[in-house]
């Protein structure tokens, strides 16, 4: 550390702990020194490691386990909002492994809001499925989806387990759009539980209604994905 330089301190402990992790000398895992032994070592206050090791808990590059100490976090997923893909799609072109664990299969009568979402009569039947969603036997989210029932009759708990999108088409029907809606909160109990996060820890709240090309609605879902293991990116065009 530079103790003559203008950049405070604990930017500088900050900073080069992130060059470690991006160029891949520290790996996913990997335990970090403790904030007493960056202090001896560097001759500098607890309090100035600490903030510097905060930062980069709150983003994302660090994670701290209770009574073992701080490890590199693993590498956020990079989601590219352009195009419609489901789960497995998008994981597969990151070279990850997708799988899903069906947590409860049921048909139930819509309710009003349910309904509306899906232009259907309140009471209709609809496939409720609530996954999880795994990458190399990591949980990344915990999703609950409904799907008009006259839409995908042969929709089996078997079915389910897998790319819904691709059941989809290749029952004949053609996916055309998706609209998404974003919320940062904190996690519920069960999706702390699901997905191995503590009830404080921040997801990313997701909604979304797939529409066929004929503007049908397709399915609604409730999403909560790790918030510590996503970002999402948007390009967009200036509109003249």
């Amino acid at each position: 550390m530079n103790k003559n330089s203008p950049l405070p301190i604990y930017y500088q402990i900050e900073a080069a702990l992130k060059q470690q992790i991006e160029s891949g000398v520290l790996q996913p895992g990997d335990l970090i020194p403790s904030e007493r032994e960056f202090a001896e070592a560097h001759q500098i206050s607890r309090m100035t490691v600490r903030q510097a090791i905060s930062n980069l808990v709150n983003a994302g590059y660090l994670i701290r386990q209770k009574g073992r100490g701080t490890f590199v976090a693993n590498k956020k997923i990079v989601m590219q909002l352009s195009g419609l893909t489901s789960f497995s799609e998008e994981m597969e072109h990151l070279g990850l492994e997708p799988t899903s664990a069906l947590l409860s299969y049921q048909i139930i009568d819509a309710s009003m809001t349910i309904a509306n979402k899906l232009r259907i009569r309140e009471g209709a039947s609809v496939y409720e499925l609530k996954r999880l969603r795994i990458a190399d036997e990591q949980a990344l989210a915990l999703e609950t989806v409904y799907i008009p029932e006259q839409l995908l009759p042969g929709l089996d708990q078997d079915v389910a387990t897998a790319s819904l999108y691709a059941f989809a088409e290749a029952s004949g029907l053609n996916l055309g759009r998706a609209s998404q809606t974003f919320e940062s909160r904190l996690a519920t109990k069960e999706e702390a539980g699901h997905l191995g996060l503590s009830t404080a820890s921040p997801v990313l709240s997701v909604e979304q209604l797939t529409y066929l090309t004929t503007e049908q609605p397709f399915e609604y879902v409730i999403s909560a994905y790790r918030g510590d293991r996503y970002t999402f990116t948007v390009e967009m065009e200036r509109q003249r």
